[in-house]
């Protein structure tokens, strides 16, 4: 068993032991879960059901069809072969005999999308082996998802890039319109920009940016084209959203979305709305660290709780439509706890390594958006903001 898998199963035993979870059943068909590839490492052209099975007291072992034989040996993991459905479903009740409760990528009524791996077919084959089925969704968060020190230090080289070039963006916007004399660049043409200078500087970015103007920033996740995007001028507001990570096998995800203002004075209205929004985030801030400083565990639903009882209570609750933040992985949506109390109930704690993004954001339908996101690392030292954390409007003089 090569050494990345066999720490997992160790945090995995480590994890369910004192919990009474007596394995974690990982299945997959044609990638449907993908937190299965990420605990083995990815395999290409597997064609059929495929288990591995991580039982507390004994070591793993995985569950293939003979068609797909070869695609595992190198895993150096103890691998039993089917060939019938009905020896499949032999093997597995052979496996998980004597176990009463097992941890599947499953959530009670979809609660938690990330977790939510497996069909309802096969949740009924299981639990007709006569076993419970439990969330795997904190076990997957402590074996898979909390960074190791060359993780973090990745993480921060991307937040430093990142940071750089959301203001050299703004810069270029600036530039562009006093040299055109007032008509600048469009949306698209700043998206072309950031992704520029992203290949530049060796981050991946799959997707993105954001890069929003006036009323196109009320839509949280605008992408603009070559075909709907608006010309930047003096007097326009502006979001920018960007994420991305280090090339490499071993990097993690930063993420922030900045805000801007096209002139030397911002609005009274954008500069309210800017002030409750960092708020917002400020006020989620101040609790992670207080909670830390007297011990108690945050769950991630408290934290999108309290920054939305702060922008409600000061009139914008109802234009905060999306969940505080969410974790960050190697994609930059990972699958530890989202800060989320409004489209979920993440009931996950957050536990020491892993990283999330704060960013409550307030959207005026037809006029304009602020999003002001910033990532954190929870530390066992305490929280540790680890990008930039904009305080005003950035200003982009003429």
């Amino acid at each position: 068993m090569n050494a990345s898998i066999s720490k997992i199963v160790c945090q995995a035993k480590e994890f369910m032991s004192p919990k009474d979870i007596d394995g974690w059943l990982l299945y997959d068909y044609r990638g449907m879960n993908p937190i299965f590839w990420e605990t083995i490492g990815y395999i290409p052209n597997v064609t059929r059901p495929c288990w591995l099975w991580i039982p507390t007291k004994d070591d793993p072992k995985l569950l293939v069809s003979q068609v797909d034989q070869n695609r595992f040996v190198h895993l150096g993991i103890d691998t039993i072969y089917w060939s019938s459905r009905n020896q499949m479903v032999k093997e597995l009740e052979i496996l998980t005999n004597g176990s009463q409760s097992i941890a599947m990528e499953y959530s009670t009524m979809g609660v938690l999308p990330r977790a939510s791996k497996i069909d309802g077919g096969t949740l009924e084959l299981v639990r007709n082996l006569g076993v419970e089925v439990v969330s795997s969704a904190d076990l997957v968060q402590f074996t898979t998802q909390r960074w190791d020190d060359l993780q973090l230090e990745s993480h921060m080289e991307a937040s430093e890039i990142l940071n750089r070039t959301v203001k050299s963006a703004f810069d270029y916007i600036g530039c562009e319109i006093a040299s055109s004399q007032g008509e600048g660049p469009t949306e698209f043409e700043i998206a072309e920009f950031i992704r520029a200078r992203f290949e530049k500087e060796n981050l991946h970015a799959p997707d993105g940016p954001v890069v929003a103007a006036n009323a196109h920033a009320a839509d949280p996740h605008f992408e603009p084209t070559a075909n709907n995007s608006s010309k930047i001028k003096p007097g326009d507001w502006i979001l920018i959203d960007l994420w991305g990570r280090l090339n490499g096998d071993h990097t993690v995800c930063s993420d922030i979305t900045w805000t801007a203002y096209v002139g030397s004075t911002v609005p009274r209205r954008y500069q309210e709305v800017f002030n409750v929004v960092i708020g917002g985030r400020d006020t989620a801030v101040k609790m992670m660290e207080e909670s830390h400083s007297v011990g108690r565990k945050l769950q991630g639903w408290e934290l999108d709780d309290v920054a939305r009882k702060y922008i409600t209570e000061r009139g914008y609750g109802d234009f905060f439509s999306h969940r505080l933040g969410h974790s960050l992985g190697r994609e930059v949506h990972g699958n530890a706890v989202n800060l989320d109390g409004w489209e979920t109930n993440d009931t996950r704690h957050l536990i020491p390594r892993i990283a999330v993004t704060i960013e409550p954001g307030i959207y005026i339908p037809g006029e304009f958006g602020v999003r002001s996101e910033i990532d954190v690392f929870y530390d066992s030292n305490g929280p540790m903001v680890t990008t930039e954390r904009q305080m005003n409007p950035y200003l982009i003089e003429i």
